[in-house]
């Protein structure tokens, strides 16, 4: 899993935790394969009798083993990012991370979301890969996520997990105007809640303030 558990909030839980689509790995793939075979020409072919044979087998070689162990580790490189990047849907998030020493990610709250978009390509519809792309409330608005594995199944679970999140909220909300199964609960209590969703950010400091006076004018 890309996101420990410790990292989650209280009752928040991970709905998608993708790698990047495959494609992501092929082009270094087919340059290592490519390498592979054109070692394996340089080597096979025989040069004329100017040339000294054993001199020429032995330049083949070692510049074989030279550009086949460059392109190795290019590849290599390509799968530890692969391996260290991940696009995870919450509960209550969408997450992006990637990077082993050097990190880099992004956390975009459900509620802040306002559009996702996706994008294929004909070739990729066939693989089954593609972009996303996350606007939100905010400076920086647009992001933008690319080899995305089924981007259009990936925008439906955000926009599903969207609507649980609001409705999650509309719920505690309304539980905590009513304070609870209680309707003896006092309204400083009422309040002192209220401000517990704010702080954990189910309430908008507006919200928050909206029905903190409701509940005052009552007292």
């Amino acid at each position: 899993m890309a996101i420990r558990q410790s990292h989650l909030n209280e009752e928040e839980e991970v709905v998608l935790d993708l790698h990047p689509h495959w494609w992501f790995l092929a082009p270094r793939a087919a340059l290592l394969v490519l390498t592979m075979a054109l070692a394996a020409i340089a080597l096979a072919i025989q040069p004329d009798e100017s040339i000294d044979v054993e001199w020429y087998h032995s330049a083949a070689k070692w510049g074989a083993a030279a550009l086949l162990f460059i392109a190795l580790l290019w590849f290599l490189g390509r799968v530890v990012q692969w391996v260290t990047t991940d696009f995870v849907v919450t509960s209550e998030r969408c997450i992006f991370r990637t990077g082993v020493v050097a990190k880099r990610g992004i956390e975009i709250p459900l509620d802040r979301i306002n559009t996702v978009f996706f994008n294929q390509g004909v070739f990729e519809r066939v693989i089954g890969a593609g972009d996303i792309g996350i606007e939100s409330a905010g400076e920086n608005s647009r992001q933008d996520f690319s080899d995305i594995r089924r981007p259009a199944h990936v925008q439906k679970i955000i926009y599903r997990e969207m609507e649980n999140y609001e409705n999650r909220r509309q719920d505690r909300l309304g539980a905590a105007v009513r304070g609870g199964s209680s309707q003896e609960q006092s309204i400083p209590a009422q309040i002192a809640e209220l401000d517990e969703l704010r702080v954990r950010g189910v309430l908008s400091d507006e919200e928050f303030a909206t029905k903190k006076a409701e509940l005052l004018e009552r007292m």
